[in-house]
């Protein structure tokens, strides 16, 4: 089948870069996944995303050298299954709270007797070779989000927890956690302790961490600190910045 090239750059113990899609367009996913990133985020969490539309963004990013991941809606097994059955490599979980969810969410992503996921998957087998149900487990990324800082004090059991492949920070659900909302929170020290935790857990159960980024420079650093899986921003972002930067300049 297809080999998920991120999977591989991470056991290798290289950083990757990403992005989240979260315009609902397949023609922006097609777009996106040509420029070169290591992985995009189909997200059906907080985007317009309905069935086809994500489906059609995981085929059109499976036609490039880019891994497409699905972030669903909530740790659901049914959420998973339907998601996965795209084509997807690889699956985004948004707040995990603890080792027996993000175990669970590991089983739901894997076939028998690795995992709980159902066996009826047609597309995946036509778009990634006749070994698919057999090679897909092996293949398949579990991302698990820390976003509350109840999960947090729990980083380690969810670090640890079987199945789980790369931890992932979500920055403002997080800081929304911690009564930070609609401040300068990526300057609170408070903040930053609890992303260095998730960091250092994420280390000592040998599992790549990331988070989302406003900039490459955040990303950068960020790299530097030792996170391997890092997102910048999203074509939503890209768009508004590009736009807002044209007009500064024509009314400049």
């Amino acid at each position: 089948m297809i080999p998920n090239h991120t999977s591989i750059r991470l056991r290798n113990g290289e950083a990757t870069i990403g992005a989240w899609l979260g315009l609902g367009s397949p023609y922006a996913a097609a777009l996106m996944a040509r420029l070169g990133f290591d992985w995009l985020v189909v997200d059906t969490e907080h985007s317009p995303f309905g069935y086809d539309a994500m489906a059609q963004s995981v085929m059109a990013i499976l036609s490039t050298s880019t891994t497409p991941l699905v972030r669903v809606p909530w740790n659901d097994p049914v959420w998973i299954k339907l998601a996965l059955d795209t084509g997807a490599l690889g699956i985004v979980v948004p707040m995990v709270m603890n080792g027996e969810e993000a175990r669970r969410a590991a089983e739901a992503a894997r076939f028998p007797p690795q995992g709980v996921r159902s066996v009826g998957a047609w597309l995946g087998p036509s778009l990634h070779g006749e070994d698919y149900l057999t090679a897909i487990n092996g293949q398949v990324m579990v991302v698990v989000q820390i976003e509350h800082i109840a999960a947090v004090e729990r980083a380690d059991e969810i670090c640890a927890a079987e199945g789980v492949d790369v931890i992932f920070i979500g920055p403002n659900d997080l800081a929304a956690s911690m009564g930070l909302l609609g401040t300068n929170f990526r300057e609170n020290p408070a903040w930053e302790e609890a992303i260095q935790t998730v960091l250092r857990a994420a280390q000592r159960a040998g599992r790549p961490a990331g988070m989302m980024c406003l900039s490459v420079e955040e990303a950068l650093w960020r790299r530097d600190q030792g996170f391997r899986f890092l997102a910048v921003a999203s074509d939503a972002r890209y768009l508004q910045q590009t736009a807002r930067e044209i007009l500064r300049r024509w009314h400049s």
